[in-house]
């Protein structure tokens, strides 16, 4: 079963990791990356001069997959926007929606430790494919073993 736009919209808001990927001259980069929805699309935070950071801005564009149990979604499409990282604005609620509490401290590392080459590149979707196929295993009387 495919979702529909607002259902995919939805899945994308729940915390998930998704898996990036963007191809560059030495070849596809695919990595682990919080995420975060917003007006224009899907936004990510990284260092500049870090393998996602040059392979991104080398290709103009970067893909991103979320996937839980028998659910994903998966997008694609240009680089709309690329901003130096504001800590307030942009770091700091990144982190609370991974960590919580926590979410300001580790905030205040990750800039310490990168500094002035955080970026948030902004990608709007061109592509998009979502599908959850729970329901139609339970259709099937299939019973899929439970993924962590």
């Amino acid at each position: 079963m495919t979702y529909s736009d607002g259902n995919s919209d939805g899945f994308l808001d729940e915390l998930h990791v998704g898996v990036l990927h963007a191809v560059a001259r030495v070849g596809t980069l695919a990595v682990p990356v919080w995420y975060r929805r917003v007006a224009d699309g899907i936004s990510v935070i990284t260092a500049l001069g870090s393998r996602k950071g040059r392979a991104i801005s080398e290709s103009g564009r970067f893909g991103l997959v979320v996937s839980t149990g028998y659910r994903y979604v998966s997008l694609e499409g240009p680089v709309v926007e690329v901003r130096e990282c504001d800590f307030a604005h942009d770091l700091v609620p990144m982190a609370v929606r991974y960590l919580g509490d926590d979410g300001e401290r580790y905030a205040a590392l990750w800039r310490d430790a990168v500094g002035d080459d955080l970026r948030v590149f902004v990608m709007r979707p061109e592509r998009r494919y979502s599908a959850d196929v729970t329901g139609e295993f339970a259709e099937l009387g299939i019973r899929p073993l439970p993924l962590p």
